[in-house]
């Protein structure tokens, strides 16, 4: 393990740069540990352990993701990879509000994260969790954190776009199926949780990382991590890391945001222009379980992002005791379970038909209620009060009228 010092960090954030919205601390909620790039001679010996942990290969016996569209919410993907090529459509950049028509940069966190999702293993290179998925790049953020400061949305007025908020609406409206965001920022803005909302009603499975921020001295302070958004957001999968053994990673952040945890210390991935790195972090978990995701929505492609979540959190490998906890959710991903679960959930309804004529009891039904209606006896008091009424009326009109003449 190499020391912090000489440590390659690759932020991710909930914007083209990490944001400062007025919080006492800094939003690098997602950053993730990237080690110096490896020469591995054979990558798919050295990603065996992590489809041995998530039990891939038996789910692909079900399926490998054909025809469903993850979109990589991150940094640019380099199409150009062995494991990509063909499989990547470009959205918009969004990393700014200003769009000046040159490409962005081929982003190394980005490449990464798609080649775990959907890595085709061509020419015995890497292979992602979905092999047959395709992905749709949207550019929110760079490689290097750029820091610069926001006005706060306050909640008065119409909420302030952001670049992820755009993103989640873009990808939402193109055919994607899962969105990975292996980013995150400590302000809940307005906007990106109304484009969550969005999302999740048209049936998109949004997956988020929970943040590295375990070891920090704040966590260590204060027993729990602060929370990541879009991770912390109602109706998003938060996803932490774990080491070879399943145990929780120290670096991985802690808090009732975590749903389920997987693989993310030490993970081989592709690298943008060619080649492999080992990778570690909350993002590189969130990539495996959005490939999982989108071997469900394949197999089961009406499943609601809620039982989807279900399938995924009520399957796990090395649940804790308690069957909780705030470290790995409710344990380690299992594919293979999680696609068995999911077709069970299939047949989940929202209600149950009841039939007409049914009572509590055996005895006999009570008479219906006569329907209410017309009042004949206060019909004729109201009428003769109204006819009263207009001859009174008409009486003092008259009288009224001829004292008036013999004036």
């Amino acid at each position: 393990m190499l020391s912090r010092a000489h440590r390659l960090r690759a932020v991710a954030a909930a914007s083209a740069s990490l944001l400062l919205t007025g919080m006492p601390f800094a939003p690098a909620a997602a950053a993730d540990v990237t080690r110096a790039p490896a020469v591995l001679d054979d990558v798919r010996d050295a990603q065996r352990w992590v489809l041995d942990a998530l039990n891939a290969e038996k789910a692909w016996q079900v399926t490998r993701g054909a025809g469903v569209t993850v979109a990589v919410v991150d940094s640019a993907v380099d199409a150009g990879v062995p494991e990509l090529r063909g499989k990547v459509v470009a959205g918009p950049d969004l990393r700014d509000d200003a769009y000046d028509g040159r490409p962005p940069p081929l982003g190394v966190h980005g490449t990464a994260m798609a080649s775990l999702i959907a890595g085709s293993g061509r020419d015995g290179g890497l292979t992602g969790l979905a092999p047959e998925a395709a992905v749709l790049s949207i550019p929110v953020l760079n490689d290097r954190p750029e820091y610069r400061l926001v006005e706060p949305d306050n909640g008065v007025g119409p909420p302030v776009e952001t670049p992820l908020s755009r993103a989640l609406r873009y990808a939402t409206d193109n055919g994607a199926r899962v969105i990975s965001m292996s980013l995150g920022g400590y302000g809940p803005l307005r906007a990106d949780r109304q484009a969550v909302a969005y999302a999740l009603e048209r049936g998109v499975v949004l997956v988020a990382a929970v943040g590295n921020d375990g070891d920090s001295r704040a966590a260590e302070r204060y027993g729990t991590s602060f929370w990541s958004f879009p991770a912390g957001f109602a109706g998003v999968i938060g996803v932490a890391a774990v080491d070879r053994l399943g145990k929780h990673a120290a670096f991985s952040s802690d808090n009732l945001s975590v749903l389920v945890g997987a693989p993310g210390v030490a993970v081989p991935a592709a690298k943008a222009g060619g080649g492999y790195i080992l990778i570690e972090g909350s993002s590189v978990s969130t990539a495996l379980v959005a490939g999982v995701a989108a071997l469900i929505k394949a197999k089961y492609p009406q499943l609601r992002p809620e039982l989807v979540a279900r399938a995924l959190s009520t399957t796990t490998r090395g649940a804790p005791a308690g069957r909780y906890d705030e470290k790995i959710g409710f344990g380690v991903v299992d594919a293979a379970a999680a696609l068995a679960r999911a077709g069970e959930l299939t047949r989940y309804r929202s209600g149950v038909p009841v039939r007409e004529g049914l009572h509590f009891g055996g005895g006999a039904t009570v008479a219906e209620p006569e329907r209410p209606g017309p009042d004949p006896l206060r019909l004729w008091v109201y009428g003769a009060g109204i006819v009263l009424g207009l001859a009174g009326f008409g009486v003092g009109v008259v009288v009224l009228t001829r004292r008036s003449e013999r004036r």
